[in-house]
């Protein structure tokens, strides 16, 4: 099983988007997560320091500037998705990720509380 560290920039990225209200609260995942185009798209803009902000985990052994270095997706590629946090949560504690489920948790946190969610 592939191991994850947490990616700090995709955590303070997500942060500042977070408190920019950069964030959509009700979306289904499944339908705006982004597909292999629209990250292609992005990467070919903003280079993979761009891109990897993104992404919450950074593949342990994975080379790096490979799509197969970032995991854990939690944004369409503008904005953060509660609905993309509440994924990277349960896909992290699912497969026992301990760092990326707290660091994805926190950011969700974060959100609801910036939002008004009590």
């Amino acid at each position: 099983m592939a191991r994850y560290a947490v990616n700090p920039e995709a955590v303070a990225h997500a942060r500042r988007l977070i408190d920019a209200r950069q964030y959509v609260l009700d979306s289904d995942w499944g339908a705006v997560q982004p597909g292999a185009e629209s990250e292609n798209a992005y990467l070919e803009r903003h280079g993979w320091q761009g891109y990897g902000r993104w992404f919450l985990g950074l593949t342990e052994d994975a080379k790096e500037q490979t799509k197969a270095r970032h995991a854990f997706v939690y944004g369409d590629l503008r904005r953060v998705h509660r609905s993309g946090l509440i994924a990277c949560v349960y896909r992290a504690s699912e497969w026992r990720h301990k760092d990326v489920e707290l660091a994805a948790h926190d950011l969700l946190q974060h959100l609801d509380r910036t939002a008004g969610i009590t």
